[in-house]
């Protein structure tokens, strides 16, 4: 009975365990875990073959909380545009200016000098149909790849895990957030989240004692020394045989909690040791942006084979005094972007690596009477690499009054296009089981 319950592989099993979740566990929390996973049936459907630690990347970046585009991409030369805001039109010799018509906010010269150096694509005008301005559902839409009038269960990264990374390690994508973004969720599980790979560990507590965490760990070292036949270390069975075998009623418990603990630490052990080898060649901006992305920089120095990342920029909300809130935001996205390029040019990894910018909605056209912009629809989008089709993509839209809608600009490209852009020509895998139908892909990469 023992061997009917034993992991087909310990990658296969870490895949739809805990690490799953957050990965600051406390012991119970652990362990909960740990039978929660009994409960669920893994099913993959792969179309395409794992690549390993060579292959392509991509790191997802959200600027949460409704970027202003407007302000970010600046239509400086037409009337509209300054006629609108009044209070926050920013001058046009001021202006970093990428053609006679737009340019880059003042602030956003690490983006500038991407864009003349041939590794920033702008994607110009980007939303969905039927606009939805409520942050929560409007994420939920970019989060899921939906129609603004329907609700998915599963992100638009977690169907790619689902349809494209059978056998992956959970460690096929990471975000650097406190808990996994709506665009992980998935059948399988995968995918992971921490904020320091430190964390990636036995935690006994949530304030142990100097000395208690490496106590913890060794208590899971001396549970790992056993003895284990080769038939236990490889067997045939899966995480799926464990729910429909009821593995507890034939077998000892302990068996199944000692291979779990053995596969988590060997996990743990790996992590910590990626970002320690991996070293940073640049200086990155003292903020959560860059210490997100000089981490994401490192483990992929250090040769992690994860092949998404998630990383995000809060604080673009900025219905107030948006000028000095929206310039310090840019300015550190813009030299973020930059180390981080840098870095990666120097590790000999930037031709694996693609980076796509998204904001759950723009801003009005209007400033209002706060010195800021209320809930809009379309934005731009940025496309980060070696390999991008550089340069201004899609339309500018329109701001003359007749051609907006409720005040807001209109979108010309929809998301998905982009989004299948990414999967069918970065990630090399069929984006209509994932999408749900056929976005013809925007030519950015």
């Amino acid at each position: 009975m023992k061997n009917e319950i034993t992991l087909r592989t310990r990658r296969e099993f870490l895949r739809t365990t805990v690490l799953g979740s957050a990965l600051s566990w406390t012991v119970p929390a652990f362990l909960a875990n740990t039978f929660a996973a009994l409960q669920s049936q893994a099913a993959d459907s792969a179309t395409q073959a794992v690549t390993g630690k060579d292959g392509t990347i991509l790191v997802v970046l959200q600027m949460a909380g409704g970027n202003d585009g407007i302000n970010t991409v600046v239509p400086y030369s037409s009337d509209y545009y300054h006629n609108a805001r009044p209070h926050i039109g920013l001058p046009a010799d001021k202006i970093l200016k990428v053609n006679d018509n737009v340019g880059f906010h003042p602030a956003m010269t690490g983006f500038k000098n991407l864009y003349d150096s041939g590794n920033l694509a702008v994607v110009q005008g980007v939303g969905y149909p039927n606009p939805n301005r409520s942050h929560f559902r409007s994420t939920e839409i970019w989060q899921t790849a939906s129609d603004s009038d329907k609700f998915e269960k599963y992100g638009w990264i977690g169907r790619y895990f689902d349809n494209a990374c059978s056998g992956c390690d959970p460690a096929v994508a990471v975000a650097v957030e406190q808990q996994l973004p709506q665009s992980f969720f998935s059948h399988t599980g995968k995918g992971v989240c921490m904020t320091n790979p430190e964390n990636y560990r036995f935690m006994p507590g949530d304030h142990p004692r100097p000395g208690q965490t490496d106590m913890v760990e060794a208590s899971y070292e001396k549970l790992n020394d056993i003895d284990m036949t080769p038939a236990d270390q490889n067997s045939g069975g899966s995480i799926g045989m464990l729910a429909s075998a009821k593995p507890m009623t034939g077998g000892r418990a302990v068996d199944f909690i000692e291979r779990m603990a053995l596969d988590a630490q060997l996990s743990s052990t790996e992590i910590r040791s990626i970002a320690a080898r991996g070293q940073n060649q640049v200086n990155y901006p003292a903020s959560q942006l860059g210490n997100s992305l000089k981490m994401v920089s490192k483990l992929i120095g250090g040769g992690l084979p994860t092949r998404i990342y998630y990383v995000s920029q809060g604080g673009y909300d900025t219905h107030t005094n948006q000028l000095p809130t929206q310039q310090r935001l840019l300015a550190d996205l813009g030299d973020s972007m930059k180390a981080f390029v840098d870095d990666l040019k120097a590790q000999g990894n930037m031709q694996r690596v693609l980076v796509m910018t998204f904001s759950e909605f723009g801003r009005r056209v209007s400033d209002n009477a706060n010195g800021g912009t209320d809930h809009g629809a379309a934005a731009p989008m940025f496309i980060v690499g070696n390999k991008v089709n550089a340069g201004l993509l899609g339309a500018y839209p329109s701001l003359a009054p007749q051609d907006l809608f409720e005040g807001d600009i209109k979108y010309n490209v929809d998301f998905r296009n982009v989004y299948s852009a990414v999967l069918e020509n970065w990630l090399k895998t069929p984006s209509v089981p994932i999408l749900g139908r056929q976005f013809t892909p925007l030519p950015v990469v």
